[in-house]
């Protein structure tokens, strides 16, 4: 007996991930390659504050269109 569902999967990086669940609210954005923007290359933490991880590890930009928001950084902590 064989399953209906197959068997492969689109894989998507977090910034693709991210601009699909925008999508479906109505939001339009784009997803960008990690590492190719400025905001990227900024320190993602405050050392002023104690419970601010120093270990955190980036997914990515979002580029987000008609919005005064310019870009969203992805960032996973821990």
């Amino acid at each position: 007996m064989h399953d209906t569902e197959s068997d492969t999967f689109v894989y998507q990086s977090w910034p693709e991930k991210f601009a699909d669940m925008l999508k479906k609210i109505g939001v339009d954005s784009e997803p960008k390659e990690i590492g190719t923007d400025e905001v990227e290359k900024d320190d993602y933490y405050s050392r002023y504050f104690a419970q601010t991880p120093r270990m955190v590890t980036n997914r990515g930009c979002i580029d987000i269109k008609n919005s005064n928001i310019d870009v969203v950084q992805i960032i996973q902590k821990g």
